[in-house]
C-alpha cells in the first residue's frame, strides 16, 4: 500500500526533545484530520494510522455500499459498481475501507500539512519547555557555557535548551569560557514573543540555600531549618540556622568536620565568606551573634523603631563593621534592626594592650598574662605580684620587671 510518506518531515522533528511519542502522534493526526474535514466536509468515517518509526502515515476512508442511483453523500457512500472493482464479492449494505493514496492530495495540500506540522510542534515544544522550567524555579541547574557576551552568558542544559545568565545575576569574580560547566539556580521563567526565556542566577539567596541542601544532609532532610540568608555576592554571607533536635548542633553540622561541608560551598561562590549562626528569638543575643566575629560588651534595643545600639571595646569596632562595611550591613538585614556601633566608654581609653610591649617583654611572658585574662597593661598592674606568681608560671623577679616597664608607660 502506498502511504503518505513523511520521512523527511519526521526527521526534522528529531531536534525536539521535549515531545513524547504519543503527543507527536496526536499532533500529526490532528493536523491531517483538520485537512480532511476541509477536503471532505467530515472525518467521522476516516481512520488515520501514524507510524513514526517508519516515517509514514496511512489514511483509510470507510464508506457504505449503496445502489448506483442511491448515492447521497460521496464521502460516506460508494456505488456498488465502484465497490466491486475493489472486491468482486462486495454487496449492498457492506462497508468498504479504502486507503487514500498520495494521488488523492494536491502537492499544495501536502506542503501546507508539512508547514502546519512544523509550526504546531515548535509551538508545543516551546510551551513544553516553559512548563518544564516553570516547575524548576528555585532548583539548581547544571549546564554548559555555549556563548559568552558582555551582558549575559548563554548556557545549554543536557537537552540543549537555551538558558540565560545575565551579568547582574553573576558573582562579580565569575569568569567563564565556552565549554565550561556552570551551576546556577532557576530564577525566573517567562514567555517573550512566544519563546520561553529562562533566567538563571548565582547571586540569589536561594542559590546559597540550595547549595546548603546539597552539601548538608540535615538541611535537606529538614532536621536543620534555614531561617534566613543575606549576602553580598562574592564578598560575604550570613545564614541563620535552627534545629528542633537538641542532639544536633546546627552550626557544627553546616560547617562540617574541619569545615569540610562549607568549603565546597565557599569554592562554588568564589571564596565568599560565609558566617553560619544559631537563630534565636532573643534580639540582643541574635544581634550579638550576627556581628560575629566581633565581641560586644552590651546592647540597647529600641524595639518600637527596630534600632539597636551596640557597645564594644575599641579594637572590636573594625571587626563589627567589617571590610567595606559588609559585616554590619548584613547583620542589620539578618536581624531586621538598624545597628549603630559605639565604643564602650567604660573601657579606659588610656589603657594599652600588652602586645604593644612586645619589644620590651618576651612574647611567652605576654602569653602567660593573656592566659589568665590580663590583656592590657592596667589589668596586670591591678593585681598584686604575689597573686600573679600563684596564677602564672612566672618568677617574682620577672613580674616585678614587667611592673617596672608597664608603670613607666603611665608616668
Amino acid at each position: 500500500m502506498e502511504g503518505i510518506n513523511l520521512v523527511e518531515t519526521f526527521s526534522e522533528f528529531k531536534e525536539f526533545k521535549n515531545i513524547d511519542r504519543e503527543t507527536l502522534m496526536r499532533i500529526i493526526e490532528d493536523i491531517f484530520r483538520h485537512m480532511l474535514i476541509k477536503k471532505f466536509g467530515s472525518d467521522e468515517n476516516i481512520d488515520i494510522i501514524v507510524n513514526i518509526d517508519k516515517g509514514d502515515l496511512e489514511i483509510w476512508r470507510n464508506r457504505e455500499i449503496v445502489e448506483d442511483d442511491e448515492i447521497e453523500d460521496a464521502n460516506t457512500q460508494i456505488a456498488l459498481s465502484e465497490a466491486i472493482k475493489i472486491e468482486p464479492d462486495f454487496e449492498v449494505g457492506e462497508e468498504v475501507s479504502e486507503e487514500l493514496k498520495l494521488s488523492a492530495f494536491q502537492r499544495r495540500e501536502i506542503l501546507a500539512i508539512k508547514q502546519n506540522l512544523i509550526s504546531k510542534i515548535q509551538e508545543y515544544e516551546k510551551d513544553s519547555i516553559y512548563k518544564k522550567y516553570k516547575e524548576k524555579i528555585g532548583e539548581i541547574i547544571t549546564g554548559e557555557v555555549y556563548q559568552v557576551w558582555k551582558k549575559e552568558i548563554l548556557i545549554l542544559d543536557d537537552e540543549y535548551i537555551e538558558l540565560i545568565l545575565p551579568k547582574s545575576e553573576q558573582i562579580p569574580s565569575d569568569f567563564y569560557r565556552k565549554g565550561e560547566t556552570i551551576r546556577a539556580v532557576v530564577s525566573k521563567v517567562e514567555m517573550k514573543n512566544n519563546t520561553p526565556y529562562i533566567i538563571l542566577s548565582r547571586t540569589s539567596t536561594i542559590f546559597l540555600e540550595r547549595l546548603f541542601e546539597s552539601e548538608v544532609p540535615e538541611v535537606y532532610d529538614g532536621l536543620i531549618t534555614i531561617k534566613k540568608i543575606v549576602r553580598v555576592p562574592g564578598e560575604r554571607a550570613k545564614i541563620a540556622v535552627e534545629s528542633y533536635d537538641d542532639r544536633i548542633d546546627p552550626v557544627g553540622a553546616c560547617v562540617g568536620m574541619k569545615g569540610s561541608r562549607i568549603h565546597g560551598i565557599v569554592r562554588e561562590l568564589k571564596n565568599e565568606n560565609i558566617d553560619v549562626i544559631n537563630f534565636t528569638m532573643n534580639p540582643s543575643l541574635y544581634i550579638s551573634r550576627s556581628l560575629s566575629p566581633a565581641k560586644i560588651t552590651s546592647t540597647i534595643i529600641d524595639e518600637e523603631n527596630k534600632k539597636a545600639e551596640v557597645y564594644m571595646k575599641p579594637e572590636q569596632v573594625s571587626l563589627a563593621i567589617g571590610k567595606g562595611g559588609y559585616n554590619i550591613k548584613l547583620a542589620g538585614k539578618l536581624t531586621g534592626y538598624e545597628i549603630d556601633v559605639y565604643r564602650d566608654m567604660d573601657v579606659d581609653a588610656e589603657d594599652v594592650d600588652l602586645q604593644e610591649f612586645s619589644d620590651e617583654i618576651d612574647q611567652w611572658i605576654i602569653d602567660e598574662f593573656r592566659n589568665i585574662g590580663c590583656d592590657t597593661a592596667k589589668s596586670v598592674l591591678e593585681l598584686e605580684s604575689e597573686e600573679l606568681v600563684k596564677r602564672t608560671d612566672l618568677e617574682k623577679e620577672t613580674i616585678n620587671e614587667v611592673f617596672r616597664i608597664l608603670k613607666a608607660e603611665f608616668e
